[in-house]
């Protein structure tokens, strides 16, 4: 077999790319004539696909089927489709395909017909005042929309117009816009506005223009400057805070900005800083205002020199401004002052229970304004509790009463009062004045026993005790610490009683011996920690009971009471009371049940009994709180007697009517005898000293009670 070689394709059938002009307006145009090798007796039928043909854009290309021309039937724009590439077929005219499909490309030829675009119609831009020739400040930009392989798309840049000083260039080929010259000045020209034009075909061709807009920032080149080298200025005395008045300034550079703000400073004339200058931040002035008190007495007027300059410190090669000091003079006007208390509070020390009109203080004001002849008198404000006189005039501070403690108008001792100063101008002015008197505490009162009565056992040791108190009136440090102690004038206590410090204001008194039963008085001794120290002896009224194995009393107290009432009245029936050598007085006491103690009640000073006409008639007799309720009541009272001599028969009907009432124990109304008080010549009867000097009272019948009261028959007996 012959060998079959590789298949060539025919030269009449490869069609060359097929260029045309956009915008090309003879329509239709014969682009190209395709054509195939291989003719049929029938001929040959010619078609082409492809966009621009059977694809958007449709309708731009045709071929006459028959002769395989193609032709243009619509204008062409590149800027939308630089190219189109078709499929081109040849068909016997039963549809065989004769050739094999070939392409047609057809390639639109640019054409100038697009001008350049800026991006934007406004180009902003910044550089700051007085900068180096050369210094870029921003680049404008165009764009072509025809093809950028020709001049069509070949853009030149320019400035069509700055103004006359010609500060700005700018780079043809990139847009960059620089400063061509020094001298920008941002005080003299603020913004500039330049055209620029962008140019295709390298800047011969079609143009387009915009706006550059730069602005010049500030810098501080330019001090600020008072407007004159003096001002004047008037302020009231006394006003503090309040503005003065204005100095104006002057400064080129940027309102608002940090160049622009003026900063001011006092240099001279105020060596007690009596001014402050601050910047009002609107109008860039300095505000001249008081920042203590003037007095025009010790100074009416004032000439302050005043600086000036920036926030900012100036740039280097800066002129230095001509007026940056200026001098302020101020003028302090008088006005009338109201009295000042140079000392307030004043404060004083009085001792109380001073008598009236003693002299406390003189509490007096000064008045400030010196020039002028003016008056000063003064007025209680404040006296709550009317202690105090004042001399309107001289301002003497006297008492008015006595100043005493307690009082609900002392404050921790103190006591406040106002005082009150007023001038004679018009009108006229006052100031107030604070008075704080301490009163202080004078030892006047002497420590009070509490309590006045007790019970203790009669053993020492556990039971054998009493915890005693005291009070004072007085105010430390005329109170505790208290000093207890058994009355001096009987040191033989000492062998029965003993006094221990338990705090500063209590003691306990013990049990030293074991004690029979029965009722006590002693005198003690209290002493408080004055100055100087005061003290009282006062009574003290105790019941020894009996005591139990735990310490707690047993109720004894009713025998000894019986035994004790009847060796009284065998001692009275014998007249001791008139015989006595020590001329014993005393009081004679209710005495109560037994078990609850003694109390000192409803007692009868023996005096009233010597002077009957000082002792009250009895309506009814006393109701005796030892009685049942049912118990029988005396059908009428004694009667009193009608001279000092019956005084003997009125005690012995007393002791007749208490033995006759068959509704209680064995029991009295003169048992208990009292303490008249400090300084009486009596003796305590109940006491152990009594049973000492006892010597004619008979107790042998208390072995006949039986065996609970074999130790009071041993001590007694």
């Amino acid at each position: 077999r012959q060998h079959e070689g590789p298949r060539r394709v025919k030269r009449a059938w490869v069609i060359p790319p097929i260029s045309v002009s956009e915008n090309h307006k003879r329509i239709p145009h014969l682009l190209v004539q395709i054509k195939s090798d291989k003719q049929q007796p029938g001929g040959v039928i010619y078609s082409i696909k492809g966009p621009g043909v059977d694809e958007e854009p449709l309708g731009i290309f045709s071929i006459d089927k028959f002769t395989g021309k193609v032709f243009l039937n619509a204008m062409l724009d590149r800027e939308e489709n630089d190219r189109f590439r078709l499929k081109a077929f040849a068909l016997d005219l039963g549809g065989t395909t004769l050739e094999d499909p070939t392409d047609l490309e057809i390639i639109v030829v640019d054409q100038n017909d697009n001008r350049p675009l800026f991006r934007q119609d406004v180009f902003t831009g910044r550089v700051v005042e007085g900068a180096e020739p050369g210094t870029c400040v921003m680049t404008v930009d165009a764009t072509d929309a025809d093809d950028p392989d020709t001049d069509n798309a070949a853009l030149r840049y320019s400035i069509l117009e700055q103004g006359a000083a010609s500060m700005f260039s700018i780079n043809a080929t990139t847009g960059e816009i620089c400063t061509a010259r020094p001298g920008l000045d941002r005080e003299t020209v603020g913004v500039y506005n330049l055209t620029v034009q962008a140019a295709d075909m390298s800047g011969d061709g079609l143009t387009t223009t915009a706006t550059a807009v730069i602005y010049l920032e500030d810098i501080n080149d330019n001090p600020p400057e008072f407007t004159k080298e003096e001002f004047s200025m008037e302020v009231e005395e006394q006003a503090a805070g309040v503005d003065v008045g204005k100095v104006f300034v002057h400064d080129k550079d940027l309102a608002g900005s940090p160049n622009w703000l003026a900063k001011f400073t006092i240099l001279e004339g105020d060596p007690e800083g009596a001014f402050v200058i601050r910047t009002d931040p609107y109008t860039n002035d300095g505000v001249l205002s008081v920042a203590k008190p003037l007095d025009h007495e010790v100074r009416d007027r004032f000439e302050l020199t005043v600086s000036v300059q920036n926030e900012q410190p100036l740039e280097p090669g800066a002129p230095a401004s001509p007026r940056a000091l200026a001098t302020v003079r101020v003028r302090v006007r008088d006005v009338n002052e109201a009295p000042i208390f140079r000392e307030n509070p004043r404060r004083i020390s009085v001792l109380e229970g001073v008598p009236p009109g003693t002299p406390v203080t003189t509490y007096t004001a000064s008045d400030p304004d010196t020039r002028q002849l003016q008056t000063l008198t003064y007025a209680l404000l404040y006296d709550p509790a009317g202690w105090l006189q004042l001399d309107p005039h001289a301002g003497t501070v006297r008492t008015k009463r006595e100043l005493l403690h307690p009082s609900a108008f002392l404050q921790g001792g103190w006591y406040i009062a106002l005082v009150l100063a007023r001038d004679d101008a018009e009108p006229p002015l006052s100031a107030t004045g604070t008075l704080s008197i301490e009163i202080l505490e004078v030892n006047d009162h002497a420590p009070l026993l509490q309590p006045l009565t007790g019970v203790v056992c009669g053993r020492p040791g556990r039971g054998g005790s009493l915890l005693l108190g005291a009070t004072d009136d007085d105010r430390p440090p005329h109170g505790a610490p208290f000093h207890f102690q058994l009355s001096p004038q009987h040191p033989q206590l000492t062998r029965n009683w003993s006094i221990t410090r338990f705090n500063v204001t209590h003691a306990v008194l013990a049990v030293l011996v074991e004690l029979p039963e029965g009722p006590y008085s002693l005198p003690l001794l209290l002493r408080d920690s004055g100055t100087p120290p005061r003290e009282q002896q006062q009574l003290l009224n105790l019941s020894v009971c009996h005591c139990g194995r735990d310490g707690t009393c047993e109720d004894v107290l009713a025998g000894l009471g019986a035994a004790r009432v009847r060796g009284r009245r065998r001692a009275l029936r014998k007249g001791l009371l008139q015989c006595s050598r020590d001329d014993m007085r005393d009081n004679i006491l209710n005495y109560d049940e037994q078990g609850g103690g003694e109390e000192d009640q409803d007692a009868y000073d023996i005096n009233q009994l010597r002077h009957p006409e000082f002792f009250p008639p009895r309506a009814k007799p006393p109701v005796r709180r030892d009685a049942p309720l049912s118990s029988a009541t005396p059908l009428a009272p004694r009667k009193l007697p009608s001279s000092p001599s019956d005084i003997e028969d009125f005690i012995n009907e007393g002791l007749e009517a208490a033995d006759s009432d068959p509704s209680v124990p064995p029991y009295d109304t003169a048992l208990i005898y009292d303490y008249e008080g400090s300084g009486s010549i009596a003796s305590p009867l109940s006491s152990i000293v009594s049973s000492l000097t006892d010597e004619d009272q008979d107790y042998d019948y208390l072995s006949e009670w039986g065996p609970r009261f074999r130790r009071l028959a041993d001590l007694y007996g």
